[in-house]
């Protein structure tokens, strides 16, 4: 009984002081969805019928979901790691990052947020924009619903595999620039598959689109698609790229500073610099 409550994670949500900071997780995860919703699903509005545009600009697009990602994952990440994402989440579930309920708690409340960012997005617009689909991802008619699948998985994967990387705790190096890289690899992703999928990358962002447009074809695509390519690159980044343990350049470091010690020694005329260690 008691390996099945660690799998699933009962000490997590069980003690009063552990209670609270799951709940300021969640709240996190809530927010950074809402606002990717509301900012991202916006800048498709604009783009497809503000009127003086007169063709999609994918760039606005893109740039949009990249930087609210950056302005999430730099502002909450300390609260929750900021995953936003069903596939980030369930990618760091395969390697053991995070637990079953938690990891629940989590995907509820994505959706919730993003569903709640859609919902103020409709709120404030024109009523004759309604019928725009809200920003909701649709699927190239060209293609078929298994070469959608293959992009979503491509973008779930690709994302993961940058979160993966920028959370390694043996690469305290890439920790600042963390934010970023995650935003620019959501900016890539919009930027090289938006004309075929909309580029979701994100079942929580599709699921809150569609709930509020109606619009529900494909729909298993945004989420089987980026779950399962996040689960593939977490697998992959954790057993065979995972950097180095600290220890190891710990110990580097150590012989590194002796050496530089014993030669300050020597330029200073220490004769007994060769018997310091």
């Amino acid at each position: 009984m008691g390996n099945f409550k660690e799998v699933l994670g009962v000490n997590e949500v069980s003690s009063s002081k552990v209670i609270d900071a799951v709940w300021k997780a969640l709240l996190a995860e809530f927010l950074g969805n809402l606002l990717l919703n509301f900012f991202g699903c916006g800048s498709v509005v604009v783009m497809l019928f503000a009127p003086a545009l007169h063709k999609p600009d994918f760039l606005l697009v893109s740039l949009t979901f990249g930087l609210v990602i950056f302005v999430c994952v730099q502002s909450l990440g300390h609260v929750s790691g900021a995953h936003l994402n069903p596939a980030v989440t369930v990618g760091m579930f395969a390697v053991g990052n995070i637990k079953v309920i938690k990891g629940l708690m989590y995907i509820i409340v994505q959706c919730l947020g993003a569903l709640a960012g859609s919902a103020i997005l409709k709120a404030l617009l024109p009523e004759e924009w309604h019928d725009t689909g809200l920003g909701m991802t649709t699927l190239n008619p060209k293609l078929t619903a298994l070469q959608g699948f293959g992009f979503e998985f491509f973008l779930g994967f690709v994302l993961v595999l940058v979160v993966s990387g920028v959370c390694d705790p043996n690469r305290p190096e890439a920790k600042a620039a963390g934010p970023l890289a995650i935003g620019l690899a959501v900016a890539l992703g919009h930027m090289g598959a938006i004309s075929f999928t909309g580029s979701s990358m994100n079942p929580a962002r599709t699921f809150g689109s569609a709930v509020i447009s109606g619009i529900w074809d494909n729909h298993w695509i945004y989420w089987v698609g980026p779950i399962a390519g996040g689960i593939v690159a977490a697998l992959i980044y954790q057993h065979a790229l995972r950097a180095p343990t600290l220890t190891t350049v710990k110990i580097i470091e150590r012989y590194s500073t002796v050496a530089d010690e014993k030669e300050l020694r020597r330029l200073d005329g220490n004769k007994d610099a060769d018997n310091f260690a």
